[in-house]
């Protein structure tokens, strides 16, 4: 059994994080939701990034270390979209976290990272947020970090493809996903090592 956090996108704490939450405990993990925007959500990204901005990302990432502060000091840190770059704010506090775990976007990986920390990242292939540019030059960025980085891209789908409620959804790459994301956690896991 592994801790886990999931930080939610630019739209809010919504169906598809929960469901993945659910997920995970289903597959025996310990599973935690924290609500960024405090109840609220958007439909667009358009409205998402505005309320983003109204929330502030100050307010965001505080929120975001409160969420881990009594948390396991092994837990695996997972981002969706925006919650990648969230991962990037609350990892730099958080030396024995026991992975990263990053779907539809990418977050840079803070310098001074312990080598071999599991990171895996999961990305539509072209993504507008995650282009293939920036994927290529975020694989040489982990390797240089010393990080055990595993990317995967998803071809001729959108951006976010795991939603089953939103109009990018592709069942078999989200499919695909989920077992990678569940062999992950067993590597990730404490004591799996």
């Amino acid at each position: 059994m592994t801790d886990i956090v999931v930080f939610h996108s630019v739209l809010g704490l919504r169906p598809v994080e929960l469901r993945f939450a659910d997920r995970l405990r289903a597959a025996g993990h310990r599973v935690t939701t924290p609500d960024l925007y405090d109840g609220r959500t958007a439909s667009t990204l358009e409205e998402g990034f505005a309320l983003k901005d109204a929330v502030g990302w100050e307010t965001i990432t505080r929120r975001a270390r409160e969420a881990v502060r009594d948390l396991p000091t092994e837990t695996v840190l997972a981002g969706v979209s925006m919650g990648a770059g969230v991962v990037q704010t609350v990892l730099p506090h958080r030396p024995g976290t026991a992975g990263v775990l990053l779907l539809h976007a990418l977050g840079a990986l803070p310098a001074g990272i312990r080598a071999g920390l599991p990171v895996q990242v999961h990305v539509a292939d072209p993504d507008p947020i995650a282009p293939p540019v920036q994927v290529a030059a975020w694989r040489e960025a982990a390797a240089r970090s010393g990080a055990d980085a595993r990317v995967y891209t998803y071809p001729g789908i959108g951006h976010f493809y795991t939603d089953e409620d939103g109009p990018d959804h592709d069942e078999h790459a989200a499919a695909l996903t989920w077992e990678r994301v569940e062999e992950f956690l067993r590597r990730s896991s404490p004591g799996s090592a």
